[in-house]
């Protein structure tokens, strides 16, 4: 059997453009691999500050509400007392009169006291849960960045086995959205998929 010595070498060539292109794609796979890698370390490191920091606000509303019921309970025995002593006070006169006035003065000023220390607590309870849907907010946008860098990921474990440039491209469709999430979280910046994040929770 003769062999051609041109479409020997034409083959050749064609091996080598081959382990070429494909010895490229797989240089390509593995640093994008490595950046997306550094990129989600670095998310996660302030994903997980965002969460110690919404379960502190969260600690600190449930703390705010109680003081505020605290105050209220303290607030109605004050008034109760202040209707009690307003009910005696009826028919009295004299050294009697002024004994009672003193302590109807004294239950006033607490009712009134605790009325406004209700409301500053209730103020900071509101508060709290303002900093806690914030904070969630950015929550949200790394929650959305770990998945869609994860899908990039495992894209190009399956591009690095099929060699297929296509499907690498296709790979920066998650990894175009997760790094934008990753940055918008990153950055504090008002992106957040208001349907995708209902309908994934």
């Amino acid at each position: 059997m003769d062999v051609d010595p041109m479409q020997s070498v034409e083959a050749l060539q064609e091996a080598s453009s081959a382990a070429k292109r494909s010895a490229r794609l797989n240089a390509v796979v593995a640093v994008s691999v490595a950046i997306l890698a550094t990129f989600t370390g670095i998310c996660k490191v302030k994903d997980d500050n965002i969460v110690q920091a919404m379960q502190q606000a969260q600690a600190d509303k449930l703390d705010h509400w109680s003081y505020y019921q605290a105050r209220n309970v303290r607030q109605e025995v004050a008034d109760a007392t202040l209707t009690q002593l307003r009910l005696a006070r009826a028919g009295r006169s004299g050294a009697e009169a002024t004994a009672y006035d003193t302590e109807i003065a004294r239950y006033q000023a607490l009712a009134a006291d605790q009325a406004k220390k209700k409301l500053e607590v209730k103020a900071q309870a509101e508060q709290d849960q303002k900093t806690y849907d914030a904070l969630n907010f950015r929550d949200d946008q790394f929650d959305l960045s770990d998945a869609a860098l994860a899908i990039a990921i495992a894209l190009l474990a399956v591009t690095a086995l099929t060699q297929l440039w296509w499907l690498y491209w296709l790979t920066w469709v998650p990894m175009g959205f997760g790094v934008l999430m990753g940055v918008a979280g990153l950055g504090g910046l008002g992106i957040h998929p208001d349907a995708l994040v209902k309908l994934l929770s």
